[in-house]
């Protein structure tokens, strides 16, 4: 994937009058991924990425493809890098441990400088109409692999006896994916950090089990 990327940054170039210019692929994809994380999908217009991006439109086209393609490329890249707590989260000893993880990985990006505040995919999915459907049902997705994920992780922790028999996974699953959502709608709307750490640890001090 890497190897594609900076292949691509190679290739790609800005025509301008005179001798062509040539871009970052990267720099480019990071500038998009800012756009529609701070104004969403259908918020965020052509002129406006283009501009961020440093690019003409016929370039984006040629090296993004239109401009579905292009948030799906900044999806994955906003997935790989500020979403990389996910991947060792799991890996948690306990469920308690897995949902700690989760929420102060969270924390850290909504309290971190030089990132827009509140989640990407929720942003698209709310601002999405319907003419954006597939965007919809690619972060819908998405959204559906890591619940089950999550939830396949917390019926393991219940058969280990980690969880009340009382517990369900799914419910508790959805319960951590609540909180996190809410966690970054309470950091969009300007929660100040200490209160968002203070609603981080009241989670898990209510978490149940071990």
């Amino acid at each position: 994937m890497e190897s594609e990327l900076t292949l691509e940054a190679a290739e790609c170039v800005a025509p301008s009058r005179g001798r062509p210019r040539q871009f970052c692929a990267d720099a480019a994809l990071a500038a998009a991924l800012k756009v529609f994380w701070t104004r969403g999908y259908e918020g965020a217009s052509m002129a406006e990425l283009t501009e961020a991006m440093g690019i003409t439109k016929p370039s984006l086209y040629a090296c993004f493809g239109n401009k579905e393609s292009l948030f799906s490329k900044a999806l994955d890249l906003y997935e790989r890098d500020k979403l990389a707590y996910v991947h060792t989260a799991l890996d948690a000893p306990t469920a308690k441990g897995v949902a700690e993880r989760f929420l102060k990985g969270a924390l850290a990006l909504q309290t971190g400088s030089g990132d827009p505040r509140g989640c990407m995919g929720v942003i698209s999915v709310v601002a999405c109409a319907n003419f954006a459907e597939s965007i919809r049902q690619d972060v819908m997705a998405r959204r559906v692999s890591s619940d089950q994920a999550i939830v396949a992780r917390f019926v393991r922790a219940k058969a280990e006896g980690d969880l009340p028999d009382t517990v369900t996974p799914e419910a508790l699953a959805a319960y951590l994916s609540a909180m996190m959502q809410g966690l970054s709608v309470q950091a969009g709307a300007g929660m100040k950090p200490d209160q968002l750490t203070q609603l981080v640890d009241t989670t898990l001090a209510l978490w149940p089990g071990r």
